[in-house]
């Protein structure tokens, strides 16, 4: 049984719970809360202050008991007679280990200084987008005054550590009618002797640079439009198309998966004329830009310029931005600095479309598409009421690649095999595709889920995690509008596809003189057609990506097995068998590998087997339907039943790293029928 949290730890997560809920009090992810109390030492049974305190990582909104550091107040305050300066600060880091109280919790992060040193029971750090308007205002200083009068105290910039915990621990003991600070280019600091006390604080110090910013700021502090949107349709469709070739630039140094963003905030600051010198600026926020990087990418083109047009000049910006980065990096790194991390750009901005961003995986880069929100917000109240002043970009390079902050780096965890790699599976909505979609998913892919059935697939994305692992989308495969939709949409969620898996299908078993041309022409549209439409849209966003890609069909042992009373579904497979050898010949060339799984009967969740094929191969071999599985794994070499997993874990095998050398292969998943073996 878990212990329950000490009062004042409990209370402490629900402040942070209800000021991580809003938006406008702070960035996922961002800002901490702490608060002191007394507990009892379990090996001296003597009263003990301690101080709880968000430790590294973790969310306001959702942060849990187990998120929280406990550290011993009279060990960490002891750290002030062996610091050693502002030079050598980042060893105070390892040295609050040794203040850590008890078991378990979150790693100190570099704020607990902070927390620890002010003298108040309870302290809030917090990046609110009016707080550090106000704090990346060229006048801030004055600003901060005419706005709070002597409550709230300015702060100039430092690099977050253990000195500025002693400069605001100063502060405070200097001004004892103050309720908080400014941080200069970075956020703001509020304390109380509650928790209740200290998060009115907070939100006082928020709601009246709001309402400052409002009253006092100009109404388009970010000029005339010069690009007005285009018109949704028109926009998504453009943003559709840039995607993919947006995704392999961005993806130039290691693989990204992209998120696009086209909401008001966005359209509203692309369409205006200062936004080039803004976004040449760059955040300010150290949260802000430790995961939009230094600055955007710009596109100079109007949203009417064509495509091939925008395209080339994309292309030409990028080569320009990566030069420029290396040329950034070059400049403020120092013997020590760690190697540059990559030179490619994880937000880009597109007039009258709006804004991609880009990271290791889907969160990641949604969230940095939420922070260059937060920045923009920020810009546009900073320039309301003066002008945007964000710190130094050599103090933007000291963060970026700190030792710390590539400490924390090293210590994620190793990526799965899928990181990064986005699968489009056809027919995932049950049976064969579902299970495809299961275990991609679980190697680190984003998958979209396509399926004719609309409500399967929406089912489908929900067990896979929702939106961050998985989205819906409903596809006939026949209908050519409907799977460049499917793609579009891909592009749109993830970035592009890296991994088609060609799989919806459907069965009529009759003989032949039974069998209709209307069985005949449903099958071959479905399977033969169907997965070619597929794999050219597949090929057109592989290439378009410059990445290289897997296709995979789900063919059958059917392909080449010759079995009674099946010949358009068998007929359909081996169309499909041969495709995969067509286009391993053809699209080789792109890096595109294209392989098939031949699977035997699979029956168990199979939706072609529950909607009726079940029952007529029943009939054909004279067993009843519920023991048809098991009299086709008797059939087999090794006896034993072909369930989705074992299909599924052939394509992972296909796409999974191992076999890149590997195209044209059909593998056999049907526990060993002789009569099917490849030849």
């Amino acid at each position: 049984m878990t212990a329950e949290p000490h009062p004042e730890a409990a209370t402490l997560l629900e402040r942070s719970h209800r000021l991580g809920a809003d938006p406008r009090n702070t960035n996922y992810a961002g800002g901490n809360t702490s608060a002191k109390g007394t507990a009892t030492d379990p090996v001296t049974g003597q009263d003990v202050e301690l101080m709880w305190v968000k430790g590294s990582g973790g969310d306001l909104g959702t942060l849990a008991h187990s998120g929280l550091a406990a550290l011993r107040l009279d060990r960490l305050r002891a750290l002030t007679e062996v610091y050693p300066g502002v030079e050598r600060e980042d060893e105070m880091v390892a040295a609050f280990d040794y203040c850590l109280h008890g078991k378990g919790g979150a790693a100190p992060s570099i704020d607990t200084a902070m927390h620890g040193l002010v003298d108040a029971a309870h302290v809030d750090h917090l990046h609110p987008d009016s707080g550090i308007a106000l704090a990346c205002a060229a006048d801030g200083e004055a600003l901060t005054k005419e706005c709070f009068g002597n409550h709230v105290v300015w702060v100039p910039w430092r690099r977050p550590g253990f000195q500025l915990g002693l400069d605001i621990a100063a502060i405070k003991k200097a001004n004892p009618q103050a309720i908080g600070c400014i941080l200069g280019g970075h956020g703001i600091t509020a304390w109380g002797d509650t928790s209740a006390e200290c998060e009115a604080n907070s939100l006082r110090i928020i709601r009246t640079a709001e309402e400052f910013l409002t009253a006092r700021g100009k109404t388009d502090p970010f000029g005339p439009v010069v690009h007005p949107a285009l018109p949704e349709a028109e926009r998504r469709a453009r943003a559709a198309a840039l995607a993919p070739v947006l995704r392999g630039l961005a993806s130039t140094d290691r693989p990204q998966v992209g998120h696009f963003t086209d909401n008001d905030t966005v359209l509203d600051f692309v369409s205006r004329a200062e936004h080039p010198r803004l976004s040449a600026l760059g955040t300010s926020c150290p949260d802000h830009f430790l995961r939009t990087k230094v600055r955007p990418l710009v596109l100079d083109l109007p949203p009417d310029a064509p495509l091939d047009e925008t395209i080339t000049r994309l292309k030409e910006l990028h080569t320009t931005y990566r030069t420029d980065y290396a040329a950034y990096y070059n400049n403020h790194a120092t013997p020590d600095s760690p190697p540059m991390r990559g030179a490619d750009p994880a937000i880009v901005l597109i007039p009258g479309v709006g804004m991609f961003s880009y990271g290791k995986d889907k969160q990641t880069a949604r969230v940095a598409g939420e922070f260059y929100v937060n920045a923009i917000n920020v810009m546009r109240g900073a320039e309301a009421v003066s002008t945007y002043s964000p710190i130094e970009e050599s103090e933007k390079f000291r963060i970026e690649y700190w030792a710390l902050e590539e400490a924390k780096l090293q210590r994620m965890p190793k990526p799965k095999p899928l990181a990064t790699r986005i699968a489009l599976v056809t027919g995932a909505g049950s049976g064969i595709g579902k299970a495809i979609a299961h275990r991609l998913v679980a190697e680190g892919a984003c998958v979209v889920v396509a399926d004719i059935n609309a409500d399967s697939a929406a089912a489908v994305a929900q067990e896979l995690g929702g939106p961050d692992k998985a989205t819906a989308v409903t596809a006939d495969v026949t209908s050519e509008e409907q799977i460049k939709a499917a793609f579009a949409q891909a592009a749109l969620d993830f970035g592009g596809v890296d991994i088609l898996v060609n799989n919806a299908g459907i069965s009529i078993s009759k003989p032949l003189l039974e069998t209709t041309t209307q069985d005949w022409d449903l099958q071959h549209t479905i399977m033969a057609r169907g997965s070619f439409l597929a794999s050219r849209e597949a090929a057109r966003t592989f290439i378009a990506q410059n990445m290289g890609g897997d296709i995979v069909y789900i063919t059958s042992k059917n392909a080449v097995f010759a079995g009674p009373n099946n010949i358009a579904y068998s007929a359909t497979k081996a169309d499909q068998a041969h495709q995969v050898r067509l286009l391993a010949a053809e699209l080789g060339e792109h890096g595109i590998r294209v392989n098939g799984v031949n699977p035997d009967g699979v029956v168990q969740g199979s939706g072609i087997f529950a909607s009726g094929w079940g029952a007529q191969r029943a009939a054909v071999y004279g067993v009843p339907e519920e023991k048809l599985g098991e009299f086709y794994a008797q059939r087999t070499l090794l006896k034993r039943e072909v369930l989705p997993t074992h299909v599924a874990n052939a394509v992972f095998t296909l796409v999974g790293g191992d076999l890149t050398h590997t195209t044209g292969l059909h593998i056999p998943v049907d526990a060993g029928v002789a009569a099917a073996f490849l030849r």
